[in-house]
């Protein structure tokens, strides 16, 4: 006799705040294995009875669930103005989720999670590609009772998980939203992801991955931070803000030996190293860079064009206009071969890739026109 798991109604889904759920066991693309997974997430808005008002929101490679605000969690999120009440995706008609993906460490099964004998995975968490992730995710929507999204939506990693659940699960997508992101990780993309990745695994505090419970290699994944960052800022805005002048009350010229003094661009990187290292996880940076540098959308089912010629999902496709880890004309590529004539609408941000965080409001409306929203 077998029995089956009741899955959970509209009016017993969590509302707002941070929520996890078990998945079961996971088999990874390159085969790796967890016995156990749990898959964090947020929701803002309530699922209707016919559970066909969901959005899934996808966050980038250090983001979190915290899209926006909600009753249970009221400091502001990564796209606020975005999601929420009246907002663009107005959660008073739509249900959104918004996952931290697998191997991230903001509440889903990562490296730092503990294994069944109570031992932090480190070293021994299973490689994960961008496909791994979205079947995990669709896993959560599993065992929230959700077969189909009327939309996914997400930016830079997310915009590459968005792709890739139109490709592994059109019957369960009507639209996908990929901003600031291309069909594949680029050589470019994947020589700075490298350089982040050896930055932290040359730590000599990293100790192959089984750092818990310290010291941790604050170093290296601060190193990887800036590198990061200055991928994600323009050129111009570094000038403009920054120029080459001094950090207050410091020299950055003029030591007798080695200099002691910094820029501000010096200061500004260390700062911005320093907030993510009081955040995020070394190991779940290495696991999730590894996963964007795997990111391909064709791999293993064919030309790039033909397996893009086949999605028959309704594609909203965004780029910003300084953005140089993106380039808009690799959201052009994709768009060309996306069926029918898909427009690349263009984020007019001088800031750089990070404008498809600040500045999304500028294409909001037309994207959830586009989407059905």
């Amino acid at each position: 006799m077998t029995t089956t798991t009741p899955q959970p109604t509209a009016t017993d889904l969590p509302e707002g705040g941070l929520h996890t759920q078990r998945i079961g066991a996971l088999d990874f693309e390159t085969g790796g294995h967890l016995p156990e997974a749990e898959i964090a997430y947020e929701t803002w808005g309530r699922l209707n009875a016919e559970k066909s008002n969901a959005v899934l929101v996808l966050h980038a490679l250090t983001g979190s669930t915290h899209v926006a605000a909600s009753s249970g969690d009221p400091e502001e999120g990564w796209w606020e103005g975005v999601v929420g009440p009246g907002c663009a995706i107005d959660t008073n008609t739509w249900f959104v989720i918004a996952p931290n993906i697998l191997g991230g460490c903001y509440g889903s099964t990562g490296p730092s999670s503990l294994d069944p004998e109570g031992n932090p995975w480190g070293s021994r968490f299973p490689f994960t590609t961008i496909r791994d992730s979205v079947h995990a995710e669709a896993r959560l929507a599993d065992a929230l009772g959700i077969e189909r999204f009327q939309a996914v939506i997400g930016g830079s990693m997310g915009g590459a998980r968005a792709l890739e659940w139109a490709a592994t699960y059109p019957d369960r997508v009507a639209g996908m939203a990929v901003i600031a992101c291309g069909a594949h990780s680029t050589a470019e993309q994947i020589a700075f992801a490298q350089a982040q990745v050896q930055s932290i695994t040359l730590d000599p505090n990293f100790r192959g991955g089984d750092y818990y419970p310290g010291p941790t290699p604050d170093g290296g994944l601060g190193i990887a931070r800036k590198i990061a960052h200055i991928t994600y800022r323009s050129e111009p805005d570094m000038v403009a803000r920054f120029g080459r002048a001094a950090q207050p009350e410091e020299n950055p010229f003029g030591e007798p030996v080695r200099r002691q003094g910094r820029y501000q661009i010096e200061s500004y990187l260390d700062y911005q190293a320093a907030k993510l290292v009081k955040r995020f996880d070394a190991n779940s940076y290495l696991v999730l860079t590894e996963a964007l540098m795997s990111h391909d959308v064709s791999r293993g089912r064919g030309p790039e064009a033909e397996v893009l010629g086949s999605i028959r999902v309704t594609p909203f496709i965004a780029a910003v206009e300084s953005d140089r880890l993106y380039f808009p004309g690799q959201s052009q590529e994709l768009a060309r071969q996306l069926p029918g004539d898909v427009t690349v609408h263009m984020i007019d941000s001088p800031i750089g890739h990070d404008g498809f965080l600040t500045d999304l409001d500028q294409v909001a409306a037309e994207m959830t026109r586009v989407l059905g929203l």
